[in-house]
């Protein structure tokens, strides 16, 4: 509901083409973090485990994820325009989390608790910096159109030049795959403990190298062969929207993260 107070506070700076500073909308979102971090706290000491291990427990912690790292961007006030962004998809991911269903108690990972909370925590904390990356995209393509069409809003508005859109959409796609990278080598290394192998065909494990591949392209693209601009902000926005459609299906279609 927080979040949702948000979105409706978020359009009315949007008509305003975010002239002001949004103090008001950082505060809105502290206030849904704190309930939201109450709520999980509160679900892993009556499960007495970390809660991410089904649909419901993954959305939670993907939009958790995404508002801390969102809270500590906003205090430069420069990129606290963020939160307005961001906020239907958070909205969104709540929403989504209370569809029938997804709450399933039994669902575990063949993978030793501690570990397995290692690894899950570093992938959705991934996730949630990809996710950001996707909204500073976002804001990239805004900004172009309305300066390519030479629209005013892009002038006076509070966002920050393009040139800097692009540096932080790099720098949080660069963060995200750190952290991808780190729950994977994880997740390889505890899979050789169990199973006694590094690898083991599953359409999840298949879906999670996939895109640890698309975001290295990306970034390798980006780098080393001037691929910046439109599609690279493209790519950033395309990239989180696959791994927001289709996460859920291969979970469940994994037999290693969703056992019968």
């Amino acid at each position: 509901m927080i979040y949702g107070a948000s979105v409706v506070y978020s359009s009315f700076l949007w008509r305003q083409g975010f002239r002001r500073d949004n103090h008001i909308n950082y505060g809105i979102l502290l206030a849904g973090f704190g309930f939201h971090t109450l709520a999980m706290m509160l679900r892993g000491f009556t499960l007495q485990r970390c809660p991410i291990h089904n649909l419901f427990e993954a959305s939670m912690f993907i939009g958790w994820a995404m508002v801390i790292a969102l809270l500590v961007l906003g205090l430069l006030p420069r990129l606290r325009f963020l939160g307005a962004f961001a906020s239907p998809w958070l909205f969104g991911l709540g929403v989504f989390a209370l569809m029938p269903k997804l709450d399933e108690p039994g669902a575990r990972l063949a993978l030793s608790e501690g570990w397995f909370s290692l690894h899950a925590s570093l992938i959705f904390l991934a996730y949630g910096a990809l996710g950001l990356g996707a909204v500073a995209a976002f804001m990239f393509l805004l900004q172009e159109h309305d300066l390519k069409f030479h629209k005013f809003r892009a002038l006076f508005s509070l966002f920050p030049p393009i040139q800097r859109l692009e540096w932080l959409t790099s720098r949080l796609l660069l963060g995200g795959m750190g952290l991808l990278s780190a729950g994977l080598v994880i997740g390889f290394l505890w899979l050789k403990h169990e199973k006694g192998v590094f690898y083991q065909s599953d359409p999840k494990i298949h879906w999670s190298i996939l895109v640890w591949l698309f975001y290295l392209a990306m970034l390798v693209l980006h780098a080393r062969f001037a691929q910046r601009g439109r599609r690279f902000a493209w790519g950033a926005v395309g990239g989180f929207l696959f791994v927001l459609l289709t996460f859920w299906g291969f979970n469940l279609f994994s037999a290693l993260h969703h056992p019968p």
